[in-house]
């Protein structure tokens, strides 16, 4: 029994297709995070800033505080960019 190209080559695609290969996506690390005080303990860090934070912890029995993620791999940390990123901003 032997198995035409055509075959083949429609198993081939229909294997890549149901690999579904695509690009890794890019974290983003927001700089405020919403932790919850209740049972669930849960945290958000999807705030840009401090009052933003705020406005979704009041009534909900959350406090707002720093996303150390953030502070490890955000935009203006050691690891993004340029090792040399320091030395940059002292010639501006």
């Amino acid at each position: 029994m032997s198995t035409s190209p055509t075959v083949m080559a429609l198993l081939a695609l229909t294997a890549l297709a149901a690999s579904n290969p695509r690009p890794a996506a890019a974290e983003t690390y927001r700089p405020w995070c919403v932790q919850y005080i209740d049972k669930s303990g849960a945290t958000s860090c999807a705030f840009t800033s401090f009052e933003q934070c705020m406005m979704t912890a009041r009534g909900a029995g959350a406090q707002c505080v720093q996303n150390p993620w953030y502070l490890q791999y955000g935009e203006h940390s050691p690891a993004y960019g340029s090792r040399y990123q320091v030395d940059r901003g002292r010639w501006r």
